[in-house]
Protein backbone atom coordinates (compact mmCIF):
# COMPACT_ATOMS: atom_id res chain seq x y z
CA UNK A 1 0.00 0.00 0.00
CA UNK A 2 2.00 3.27 -0.92
CA UNK A 3 1.09 6.90 -2.39
CA UNK A 4 2.82 9.96 -1.70
CA UNK A 5 5.55 8.07 0.43
CA UNK A 6 3.12 7.07 2.28
CA UNK A 7 4.23 3.49 1.67
CA UNK A 8 3.00 0.64 4.46
CA UNK A 9 4.23 -2.53 4.66
CA UNK A 10 1.74 -5.68 4.29
CA UNK A 11 3.49 -6.52 7.74
CA UNK A 12 2.49 -3.67 9.59
CA UNK A 13 -0.82 -3.28 7.66
CA UNK A 14 -2.52 -4.57 11.29
CA UNK A 15 -0.67 -1.08 13.09
CA UNK A 16 -2.83 0.84 10.33
CA UNK A 17 -4.85 3.84 12.08
CA UNK A 18 -6.63 6.74 10.80
CA UNK A 19 -6.78 10.68 11.45
CA UNK A 20 -10.03 11.49 13.26
CA UNK A 21 -10.02 14.64 11.55
CA UNK A 22 -8.79 14.28 7.82
CA UNK A 23 -8.86 10.49 7.60
CA UNK A 24 -5.34 9.56 6.71
CA UNK A 25 -4.19 6.29 7.14
CA UNK A 26 -0.89 5.54 8.90
CA UNK A 27 0.83 3.14 11.06
CA UNK A 28 1.22 4.25 15.28
CA UNK A 29 4.83 4.71 14.21
CA UNK A 30 4.45 7.49 11.17
CA UNK A 31 2.05 9.01 13.30
CA UNK A 32 4.70 8.71 16.25
CA UNK A 33 7.60 9.82 14.12
CA UNK A 34 5.97 12.64 11.83
CA UNK A 35 2.86 13.16 13.40
CA UNK A 36 -0.25 13.87 10.58
CA UNK A 37 0.22 15.29 7.19
CA UNK A 38 -2.43 17.33 7.09
CA UNK A 39 -3.24 18.62 10.92
CA UNK A 40 -0.35 18.03 12.55
CA UNK A 41 -0.25 22.38 13.69
CA UNK A 42 -3.04 21.65 16.20
CA UNK A 43 -2.97 18.08 16.64
CA UNK A 44 0.49 17.60 17.71
CA UNK A 45 0.87 13.36 17.47
CA UNK A 46 4.45 13.58 16.53
CA UNK A 47 6.23 11.42 19.40
CA UNK A 48 2.82 12.01 21.70
CA UNK A 49 1.34 8.60 22.02
CA UNK A 50 -1.35 9.65 24.23
CA UNK A 51 -2.36 12.29 21.65
CA UNK A 52 -1.81 9.81 18.95
CA UNK A 53 -4.38 6.80 20.80
CA UNK A 54 -6.95 9.94 21.70
CA UNK A 55 -6.58 11.36 17.75
CA UNK A 56 -6.57 8.24 15.85
CA UNK A 57 -8.32 5.01 15.14
CA UNK A 58 -7.42 1.28 14.64
CA UNK A 59 -11.39 0.93 13.84
CA UNK A 60 -11.79 2.20 9.95
CA UNK A 61 -13.89 1.17 7.19
CA UNK A 62 -12.87 0.94 3.81
CA UNK A 63 -9.99 2.40 1.94
CA UNK A 64 -9.13 5.05 -0.79
CA UNK A 65 -5.82 6.43 -2.54
CA UNK A 66 -5.90 9.89 -3.67
CA UNK A 67 -3.25 11.00 -5.85
CA UNK A 68 -4.59 15.19 -6.34
CA UNK A 69 -6.90 16.13 -3.59
CA UNK A 70 -7.84 19.24 -5.88
CA UNK A 71 -9.21 16.91 -9.04
CA UNK A 72 -10.82 13.62 -7.19
CA UNK A 73 -14.78 14.09 -7.49
CA UNK A 74 -14.22 11.37 -4.67
CA UNK A 75 -11.51 13.80 -2.41
CA UNK A 76 -14.75 16.34 -2.35
CA UNK A 77 -16.96 13.77 -1.35
CA UNK A 78 -14.84 12.45 1.31
CA UNK A 79 -14.06 16.37 2.19
CA UNK A 80 -10.34 15.83 1.26
CA UNK A 81 -9.70 18.63 -0.80
CA UNK A 82 -6.64 20.82 0.25
CA UNK A 83 -4.84 17.04 2.00
CA UNK A 84 -1.71 15.81 1.17
CA UNK A 85 -1.89 12.82 -1.80
CA UNK A 86 -2.20 9.51 0.11
CA UNK A 87 -4.51 6.30 1.63
CA UNK A 88 -7.53 7.96 3.66
CA UNK A 89 -10.25 6.07 5.40
CA UNK A 90 -13.80 5.97 4.08
CA UNK A 91 -15.19 6.25 7.94
CA UNK A 92 -13.23 6.70 10.95
CA UNK A 93 -15.00 5.23 14.30
CA UNK A 94 -14.11 7.31 17.67
CA UNK A 95 -14.83 10.38 19.50
CA UNK A 96 -12.44 13.11 19.38
CA UNK A 97 -11.85 14.98 22.91
CA UNK A 98 -14.01 18.33 23.12
CA UNK A 99 -10.52 20.27 23.44
CA UNK A 100 -9.30 18.60 20.39
CA UNK A 101 -12.38 19.92 18.37
CA UNK A 102 -12.17 23.37 19.81
CA UNK A 103 -8.49 23.51 18.45
CA UNK A 104 -9.44 22.22 15.21
CA UNK A 105 -11.82 24.58 14.94
CA UNK A 106 -9.38 27.69 16.23
CA UNK A 107 -7.17 26.38 13.25
CA UNK A 108 -9.81 26.97 10.41
CA UNK A 109 -10.94 23.45 10.21
CA UNK A 110 -14.26 22.70 10.37
CA UNK A 111 -14.54 19.26 11.91
CA UNK A 112 -17.17 16.67 10.87
CA UNK A 113 -17.16 13.39 12.80
CA UNK A 114 -15.65 10.67 9.91
CA UNK A 115 -17.89 7.93 11.40
CA UNK A 116 -20.86 8.74 9.22
CA UNK A 117 -22.77 10.05 11.64
CA UNK A 118 -23.42 13.61 10.46
CA UNK A 119 -23.94 14.07 7.04
CA UNK A 120 -23.39 17.45 5.65
CA UNK A 121 -24.86 18.35 2.25
CA UNK A 122 -22.78 18.82 -0.58
CA UNK A 123 -23.92 21.55 -2.99
CA UNK A 124 -25.67 20.49 -6.09
CA UNK A 125 -26.13 21.86 -9.40
CA UNK A 126 -29.85 21.96 -9.01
Amino acid sequence: MSAGGAYIPSSQQRHMRACMVCSIVRTFQQFNSSGCPNCESFLELANNHEAIQDCTSQVFDGLLTVSDTSKSWVARYQRLEGYVPGVYAVQVEGVLPEDVIAAAENSGVHYIPRDGSVSEALPTDA
